[in-house]
């Protein structure tokens, strides 16, 4: 059974609250530049999609637009845009195979999709998901809420595809990394075994297909963990199902970031003063692992470490450029006569 699209205009209205109850500007939490950045929609359809009244763009140019939009606003510790090759190089490709994404002419390969979402720091659905799916997941981030303390596995792996004890090593940080192939088979089977029809039977691969104007064919090699979707149908799929745009691509961490997101506001209405406790602990075994390593760098350690930050920081465009803002320029082209 597909899931029901969230009303936008409720989230917002409650987001907004939350950030007046918890002191928060929500002009500041709720600025369409700041959802922008989040979600990849350009600022002035914020408000259109919010409303519902936005008209979704074709999938080859979301997904065009998108990467330039991470070009634009995750940029190097210097300020300058990171050039293709160097992106590519993260995930062991030529810069040649993203010219056609740049420049609008095609779709990326799965694998290449997920390693530019990888180098930018953004979740694994930022490149795929339609405006709707993204602003939501933008406004989820805004929304300053804690959970009740439920600890409930079978619901995680129900919203994340991912099996209880996955989950329970993922929040000890030793869980194995999943080639993408068996991860995108793995949660597609998940999906066909959850999300059934009335009769309880799965969906067809050819009704799933069909929703997307495919052939059942062509999902075929997927279901049997023989290939990977393209994105087009992979996007299909997602979409089909209402999961959100990174759900097949997304790692287990992210996944699970996800869902515990995802459950922080559905308990918006619980007391709080005390944080998700799920949350707490994903986060002390994170921090803890990362400040018992650095504890034994060398000076020499410290200062690598804090170069590699500012890399890491500036891809998600997090680090201000001095003559930036937002992480893109704000200087602009002199005009006649004037200094620059």
């Amino acid at each position: 059974m597909r899931a029901a699209r969230p009303d936008l205009v409720a989230i917002w209205r409650r987001t907004r609250a939350l950030s007046q109850e918890s002191g928060k500007d929500p002009a500041e939490v709720l600025s369409a530049e700041r959802l922008s950045h989040l979600s990849g929609v350009e600022p002035g359809r914020i408000p259109e999609v919010v409303a519902g009244t936005a008209v979704e763009a074709p999938l080859e140019r979301r997904v065009h637009e998108r990467f330039l939009r991470l070009r634009a606003t995750r940029r190097d510790k210097h300020g300058r845009e990171w050039p293709l090759a160097a992106i590519a190089d993260d995930f062991d490709a030529p810069g040649a195979s993203l010219g056609p994404l740049n420049a609008g002419t095609g779709l990326p390969r799965m694998g290449h999709a997920a390693g530019v979402q990888r180098f930018f720091g953004v979740h694994a659905g930022f490149l795929l998901a339609d405006s709707k799916s993204a602003v939501e997941r933008a406004l989820a981030l805004s929304a300053t809420t804690v959970s009740d303390g439920r600890d409930d596995l079978e619901h995680l792996s129900y919203l994340t595809g991912m099996t209880p004890q996955a989950i329970r090593l993922t929040l000890d940080g030793s869980a194995p990394r999943l080639p993408l192939k068996e991860q995108v088979r793995l949660r597609f089977e998940h999906l066909r075994r959850t999300r059934v029809r009335e009769d309880g039977q799965p969906h067809s691969l050819a009704a799933i297909a069909k929703s997307f104007d495919a052939s059942g064919q062509s999902l075929t090699r997927l279901a049997q963990g023989e290939g990977l979707p393209n994105l087009a149908a992979a996007a299909g799929i997602q979409r089909f199902y209402g999961v959100e745009g990174g759900f097949l691509l997304a790692d287990d961490t992210e996944a699970l970031s996800t869902a515990l997101a995802l459950i922080e506001g559905e308990l918006e209405s619980a007391v709080r003063d005390r944080e998700n406790p799920m949350l707490a602990v994903l986060r002390g075994h994170d921090v803890r692992s990362i400040v018992t390593r650095a504890g034994r760098l060398s000076p020499q350690g410290w200062k690598s470490l804090a170069d590699h930050l500012d890399d890491l920081l500036a891809r998600e465009g997090q680090l201000e450029v001095p003559g930036t803002k937002d992480g893109a320029p704000t200087g602009g082209v002199a005009a006649e006569g004037e200094t620059p």
